[in-house]
């Protein structure tokens, strides 16, 4: 880590990187007394080596997009029959696409064979912390800020319990986000601790279920893109790989956890309507566009990645670009 090159592995063969060391290092860089880093920490549009960035522009406008889409909206807000629960709906689902997003930052970055994605992992992390947070501010202004009514609620609600567990945790997660954390804590400590946004997801998941009294479609296509991500890191962790997976594997995978989300829902809607389940699993065959079952989206979802994998690594091959691999930091067994 002492000049801007660094070796990078690809299969048993060194290719030296030449890029900025920031992309490989969670360490930002310092000046050439070594006492500051060169980026100031709340010009967050700029990399770490204190460069505008196109990447974190861009993720930045979508990380806001959410409030401009609300202000937009402000008329059928106003006139909604309860304006503040549409505001916390609309925070809360924000919240989960966020936090799926970070999730899906890694794969993407391996699939797309483009490093730089990692440097604004940690912001939209922060992001779904914002409107997590946002989502339970608005929770209380309108219970008009009557803690105790609020405590009473969290304690015997259990959708509100998981989902105040998951706010605390992300809290700590965003509150540990920044380089100077990651000094403290040290890489590997830091890297475990990051590693609980497995299981906020999920308690965010149950959450979100609960909020709807029928089987409905969004939290089971939610929950099919998160067994998704997760079956990723499966795959990484068992192959022991570097490298990123074939895209027939990608391939395998997306027909799978679709075959599950299928099986998943039909079982749920069979309890809840007393029916058999194979029945539901029929209808999952008949068309319709104004109802698309979630196993479908997320087959889709999974064919695009493996389309998006193809195309990529065939334009590496024609480029004689390196396979990217992750940095040895975060290489290894863990499922990050």
């Amino acid at each position: 880590m002492e000049g801007l090159e660094r070796p990078k592995y690809c299969g048993t063969n060194p290719i030296p990187f030449r890029g900025p060391r920031w992309l490989l290092s969670s360490t930002p860089l310092r000046s050439s007394s070594g006492e500051h880093p060169l980026r100031h920490p709340l010009k967050v549009w700029r990399d770490p080596s204190d460069r505008m960035s196109a990447l974190r522009v861009a993720t930045l406008a979508g990380l806001f997009a959410p409030l401009a889409i609300a202000i937009y909206d402000s008329d059928a807000i106003r006139f909604d029959a309860r304006p503040i629960t549409n505001l916390i709906y609309r925070a809360g689902d924000w919240a989960l696409i966020f936090l799926l997003v970070t999730l899906a930052v890694r794969p993407l970055s391996r699939i797309m064979r483009y490093s730089q994605l990692l440097d604004v992992r940690r912001m939209i992390g922060v992001g779904a912390f914002a409107y997590a947070a946002a989502h339970f501010t608005l929770y209380v202004v309108d219970l008009k800020f009557d803690w105790r009514e609020i405590a009473s609620e969290i304690v015997h609600r259990n959708r509100l319990t998981l989902s105040f567990v998951a706010l605390l945790s992300l809290a700590a997660l965003a509150a540990t986000s920044t380089n100077g954390m990651v000094r403290r804590l040290g890489g590997k400590n830091w890297q475990r601790l990051h590693q609980a946004i497995y299981a906020i997801a999920l308690l965010v998941l149950i959450h979100y279920f609960l909020r709807f009294k029928l089987i409905e479609s969004m939290p089971t296509f939610a929950t099919g893109l998160f067994g998704w991500l997760i079956g990723y890191r499966l795959l990484i962790w068992w192959r022991k790989t570097r490298n990123e997976l074939p895209t027939w594997v990608l391939l395998a995978l997306s027909v799978i956890i679709g075959t599950l989300t299928f099986i998943a829902e039909a079982i749920a809607l069979g309890i809840e309507a007393n029916v058999s389940p194979l029945r539901v699993l029929q209808s999952a065959f008949e068309f319709d566009f104004d109802m698309i079952r979630p196993g479908w989206l997320v087959l889709c979802a999974g064919l695009i990645v493996a389309a998006l994998d193809f195309v990529c690594a065939r334009f590496a091959k024609a480029h004689g670009a390196a396979r990217w691999v992750e940095p040895p930091l975060a290489a290894g067994k863990r499922m990050s």
